[in-house]
């Protein structure tokens, strides 16, 4: 069933903002932290729900409601209705990238597609089934692309029992922040609908941010050292990977907690700085790398409370950078816990207004575009992306909670670890691992990393009373 199933795409449109984008608003200028990401692909989340059971023309109502505050929310989220315009010198060399918001914009695009597979089908899965990148639009776009590619596009697959609401947004626009601020947003507004309020006009609780950050004397346009978009612009193929989810429950993250900050006589450690070091050090034994071989853990850090004066948790935009702990094999894995998740600590914690404020100046003498062929080493490295404290759980589109969140083909390499807000909640997380098939099946023999993981499946362990529920 699951691997000669095939997602069937029904239909496709374009949803504008509901209201014209007032003339002010046209253009939306693009930070280093934006333009950095240039190379990587568009940001794929979404999440899966059961399909609530013998609701006539179900379907056709949620697509409905689904597209009119999609509407609604894209007023507010405008960048994402536009389209990339580049200006461009020969002598000296410029290339300045932008967003066109104009309302003459096709808009943000919308596709619902049919698959022949239940929910279970994808929640029991060792493995991430490979169907599961199919549930997402413009894979392998990567955010340059945004001139001729919508900047966000929406695929709502209807499953068996299911629907599975997936997003791919350019990461030109927005990092993880924004992303689940747009989308908490869009579920607000679907939940509104209804309740009495204006069919055109629901409040929202979180107004984004607009303002994009430059530092003094910089911007609004960024001119680039290059005649073409060549120069700058690649593309990463990734090879043949497992990718699974690993459950920690909020019990076995404290303890990893404990231990790290005991063995350093310290309580600075945090709860995801102890768990990324647990991670570190098990992929690490897991490719048999001699002691000598040098390792890094890189983590995605939001750059917006770091900021003196902080930047708003609405802005939005992409305000992300990432930090790196090294250390050599040996030094993992012949020391403890403690003294890794030290090092991760002390890497996070350096990363303050002052050294990012030193990053982009020296960024704008140079600018560095990110290039997984470049900057990650897939035998070596590991990458902890994304966050738990991301709001997933919370969005509702009429169907109950999610039983799933799930991502895409986007910016999967060897060595890739994705957070997610656990299932149940309360400090609980979930961590998408991406590996070699090889280094999978050794980390999965390993005792020590599998005795802090609660569920040995994919997700549906965790939550196999609401694949009964309906």
């Amino acid at each position: 069933m699951m691997t000669s199933s095939i997602v069937q795409h029904v239909s496709e449109c374009f949803i504008k903002p509901l209201h014209p984008i007032p003339d002010s608003n046209r253009i939306c200028h693009l930070t280093t932290w934006d333009i950095s990401m240039s190379s990587m692909n568009y940001i794929q989340k979404g999440l899966l729900f059961k399909k609530p059971n013998s609701q006539q023309d179900f379907i056709d109502n949620l697509l409905n409601k689904l597209k009119h505050s999609l509407s609604l929310a894209l007023f507010h989220f405008y960048p994402l209705s536009g389209r990339l315009v580049t200006q461009k010198s020969q002598d000296p060399p410029s290339y300045s990238i932008f967003v066109d918001c104009s309302n003459g914009n096709p808009g943000a695009r919308f596709i619902y597609a049919t698959l022949d597979i239940t929910v279970s089908d994808i929640l029991t899965s060792i493995d991430v089934p490979p169907v599961v990148k199919s549930l997402f639009d413009l894979n392998k776009a990567i955010n340059h692309d945004g001139h001729t590619l919508p900047l966000l596009s929406v695929q709502v697959t209807e499953l068996v029992d299911g629907v599975f609401i997936g997003c791919s947004m350019n990461h030109y626009i927005g990092d993880g922040t924004s992303y689940w601020n747009f989308f908490n947003t869009w579920s607000e507004i679907f939940q509104a609908q209804g309740q009495g309020h204006d069919h055109e006009n629901v409040p929202i609780s979180r107004q984004p941010f607009h303002n994009r950050w430059f530092p003094e004397g910089y911007g609004p346009l960024i001119n680039l050292p290059f005649k073409h978009y060549d120069e700058f612009v690649s593309r990463f193929e990734p090879p043949k990977l497992r990718e699974r989810f690993f459950h920690f429950t909020s019990e076995s993250i404290a303890e990893l907690k404990a231990k790290a900050n005991r063995e350093c006589k310290t309580n600075k450690i945090s709860s995801f700085q102890s768990l990324s070091a647990h991670v570190w050090r098990s992929i690490t034994r897991a490719r048999h790398l001699t002691n000598d071989r040098k390792t890094s853990c890189m983590v995605a850090v939001n750059n917006r409370p770091r900021m003196k004066p902080p930047l708003p948790e609405e802005y939005f935009g992409t305000s992300v950078d990432t930090v790196t702990a090294e250390a050599t094999a040996g030094e993992l894995l012949e020391n403890d816990l403690g003294l890794v998740a030290w090092k991760i600590h002390v890497a996070v914690t350096k990363h303050d207004d002052l050294e990012i404020r030193k990053s982009v100046e020296k960024w704008l003498e140079s600018p560095v575009i990110l290039d997984l062929n470049r900057h990650f080493d897939p035998l070596s490295s590991v990458a902890m992306i994304s966050s738990p404290r991301f709001n997933m759980y919370g969005n509702e589109f009429g169907m109950g909670k999610a039983v799933g969140v799930l991502s895409g083909y986007a910016n999967k390499c060897d060595g890739n670890v994705t957070a997610y807000e656990g299932y149940e909640g309360g400090g609980s997380m979930d961590l998408e691992i991406s590996l070699s098939s090889n280094v999978m099946t050794e980390l999965e023999l390993d005792e020590n990393f599998m005795n802090a993981v609660s569920v040995n499946n994919m997700l549906g362990a965790s939550r196999g009373h609401t694949l009964n529920e309906n």
